[in-house]
């Protein structure tokens, strides 16, 4: 009970902080730009009702929800190929670094040309910029698969889809797991990134709307939505990780009382 206690002090002590330093530091702030919290505050109820978190939110997180899946599907396969193959591997390498170079909102214009402005832009702009941390990781994943490992499994038998499923991607799930997580917070990026060109909705579009027509506070209270968000999103993906990794997390913690 006690270190659940603490757990939840160092969890809310530092977004506690913060919070208050803003309180404080904008405190009878007459700049337009900068407006107190507590008119932030105050805005918020008035601006995001349910149906503008029906209009708006909604339709971010299925277009993110969307864009991330094809990526995660696209990039676990793909990385799986490149790295259990080294031929295929040497044959890609040069290509994938080239194409990772490339900034993805760089291109949304091209994106564009090719899916239109609609939402299939929009999960494409996510999921071009969110497969190259899952491919990557995937790839280093796949090549540190303990040899001896695939050599028992060979011995007993374990081949084709079992071996890949109960072997190759179960070893490799801690880094698909890191690639996933890298890949969350870029896809929140691109997901803004995509509504302000050529978008009616989307929390993108409302918080360039708000900035464009001088609603300043209106602005903040979209920003302030974004973050808790990303808080969700993450907690949700902890939960996802914990539940899925719990084997690799027990096999790290009796290692470390062995010791």
């Amino acid at each position: 009970m006690r270190g659940v206690l603490l757990r939840a002090v160092y969890v809310i002590a530092l977004p506690a902080l913060l919070v208050a330093g803003w309180w404080v530091a904008s405190d009878g702030s007459t700049d337009v730009y900068w407006p107190p919290l507590r008119t932030i505050l105050e805005t918020f109820p008035d601006v995001w009702t349910g149906e503008r978190l029906q209009d708006d939110v909604l339709p971010s997180v299925l277009r993110l929800t969307g864009g991330y899946a094809l990526a995660a599907v696209v990039g676990v396969a793909l990385g799986t190929v490149i790295g259990s193959y080294r031929r295929v591997r040497a044959v890609c390498e040069p290509v994938l670094e080239f194409l990772r170079a490339v900034p993805p909102p760089v291109l949304v214009p091209v994106i564009m040309i090719f899916a239109g402005i609609g939402d299939t832009m929009k999960v494409t702009v996510i999921a071009s910029g969110c497969v190259w941390p899952i491919l990557l990781n995937t790839v280093e994943g796949v090549r540190a698969v303990d040899s001896v490992m695939t050599e028992t499994a060979r011995s007993y038998g374990v081949t084709g889809l079992a071996r890949l499923r109960h072997v190759v991607l179960r070893s490799a799930s801690p880094q698909i797991f890191a690639g996933l997580r890298q890949a969350l917070s870029i896809g929140i990026i691109l997901m803004v990134i995509s509504e302000m060109f050529a978008a009616s909705n989307g929390l993108g579009f409302t918080i360039v709307q708000f900035q464009r027509g001088f609603a300043i506070p209106d602005m903040w209270t979209g920003i302030l939505v974004l973050g808790l968000l990303g808080f969700l999103l993450s907690v949700v993906f902890q939960l996802v990780e914990r539940r899925a990794l719990g084997w690799y997390r027990g096999l790290r913690a009796s290692t470390r009382r062995s010791r």
